[in-house]
């Protein structure tokens, strides 16, 4: 029996995520524990601030398409219902600390990829789910 009742899994579906999937697998396999999953994409309009002329609606639903798809079949693996993942547009520590919040989550689970200062630890992403969680997380180093 697990201690966390209900679990967020927050991917960024690059292909080191399978290394998280593996541990939360390893972790969680056979326990009561619900599982959810999330990945929180930037606005195009984030990450190019503005500069380009041209409305990007129709790339930006593309790849959360994309993400859903993705999101699906690690879903299947670790026998996540569809309505427990979860595609969100936003920024992703404020996004996973909204979701955390609205739905008890007890523990969040990210990778993280390790770059420089604390980022160096734990990775930009994993960093700022730590700091703004009211819950406990589990960085999964990959």
């Amino acid at each position: 029996m697990s201690a966390y009742k209900h679990v967020l899994v927050g991917l960024d579906l690059q292909p080191e995520s399978q290394q998280v999937v593996d541990r939360v697998k390893s972790l969680f396999s056979g326990s009561d524990s619900q599982l959810s999953l999330i990945h929180v994409q930037e606005p195009l309009s984030f990450a190019y601030g503005g500069d380009i002329p041209m409305d990007l609606t129709e790339v930006q639903n593309q790849l959360e398409e994309q993400a859903k798809e993705r999101l699906a079949t690690l879903g299947l693996e670790l026998g996540i219902p569809i309505e427990r993942q979860h595609v969100i547009i936003g920024q992703p520590s404020h996004e996973m600390h909204h979701f955390a919040e609205e739905n008890n989550i007890d523990l969040i689970v990210v990778g993280s990829h390790g770059r420089h200062g604390l980022s160096l630890i734990l990775g930009s992403t994993a960093t700022g789910v730590l700091h703004g969680s009211q819950c406990d997380v589990l960085a999964v180093r990959v």
